[in-house]
């Protein structure tokens, strides 16, 4: 049996990706800084089937314990501070636990076992102020956000590591991927939940910033699904993943209200004071590489997505009134 090792599992990411490999026959670890925290964060079925484990992003010598114990055949680490609206937020801690925190786990990983597989979650973030689109693994990576700089300095750290120690790290760069499980600072959650909360009658409007801001939106089951691949292939290598299309805030709110028979014009509101600043260059991905070379094929469309979250988001608001009695 194989066992992994997931970082950030009670985010939308690791939930999806310990599902993932529970039906491929693995033990999976999650990794998390706190295990009470985490029970109450996680489904009551992955509770029931995932091992969890005390974890120190900031520790070396705790990782390398871990590591050692739990004899993990991969890692994935999925483990990241703020993004979205929060990617200058204390630009120091964002640098030690989504930069130098990677190094730590791979000089961990170097110390205890070489043949151990890992994959990063690096992010569209390292593009930033990019030259061209869409963007590929031969793009020139620029970031303008404290978040994707410690990104970037992560991505460089595994290269180094396969390169000088031959250890099996792969980058996967990956494109805005939601979920009905994306935490509420995100505009598609945001707005999402907006839209069941004003089906149900409990707010009549929604602030937003520009409307015609555009993102390459994919589904977060997708995106874990080409991370396991990564792993499964018989060398390393950093791919982007990303659906190659994009959509704008304007459109996914079309769909969102739509999906109800409402005109978002009745109730959405542009807030300039919400407005971030517009890429030079449009970020898409170009993943014709992990397609090609992994045969990894989206299967969730934008449209079914957001229909996706709509419902789950009414479900969830209908559920908690109904507790409130």
């Amino acid at each position: 049996m194989k066992t992994a090792l997931i970082t950030g599992m009670t985010g939308q990411d690791g939930s999806y990706l310990a599902e993932l490999l529970l039906t491929k026959g693995y033990h999976v670890v999650g990794a998390v800084r706190n295990i009470q925290n985490a029970k109450e964060l996680l489904t009551t079925a992955l509770m029931q089937s995932v091992e969890l484990v005390e974890w120190n992003m900031m520790d070396q010598c705790r990782m390398t314990e871990v590591l050692a114990e739990y004899r993990s055949t991969e890692i994935y680490n999925l483990a990241a501070y703020s993004s979205g609206a929060g990617m200058f937020n204390d630009a120091v801690d964002i640098g030690e636990v989504n930069g130098l925190a990677v190094a730590r786990i791979l000089d961990a990983i170097r110390a205890v076992n070489t043949n151990i597989r890992f994959c990063q979650a690096s992010s569209s973030e390292m593009f930033g102020n990019a030259l061209e689109s869409p963007q590929s693994e031969a793009t020139q990576f620029r970031p303008r956000t404290p978040y994707g700089a410690a990104k970037l300095y992560a991505h460089s750290m595994i290269q180094i590591y396969r390169q000088h120690y031959g250890l099996y790290g792969c980058s996967a760069i990956l494109f805005n991927h939601e979920s009905p499980r994306r935490g509420l600072g995100f505009v598609t959650r945001k707005i999402t939940h907006a839209v069941a909360m004003i089906k149900l009658g409990l707010v009549n409007e929604l602030c937003l910033g520009n409307l015609d801001a555009c993102r390459d939106w994919g589904f977060a089951g997708d995106s874990v699904h080409a991370m396991w691949l990564m792993l499964q292939h018989s060398h390393a290598d950093d791919y982007v993943v990303a659906t190659g299309e994009t959509h704008s805030v304007r459109e996914l709110c079309e769909i969102a209200f739509g999906h109800f028979n409402l005109d978002y014009r009745d109730y959405v509101r542009e807030d300039s004071a919400s407005y971030r600043p517009i890429e030079s260059v449009q970020l898409v991905g170009n993943s014709k590489k992990v397609k090609n070379q992994l045969g990894w094929i989206p299967e969730v469309g934008f449209h079914e997505m957001i229909s996706m979250m709509v419902d789950a988001d009414l479900r969830k608001l209908i559920e908690q009134n109904r507790a409130k009695g």
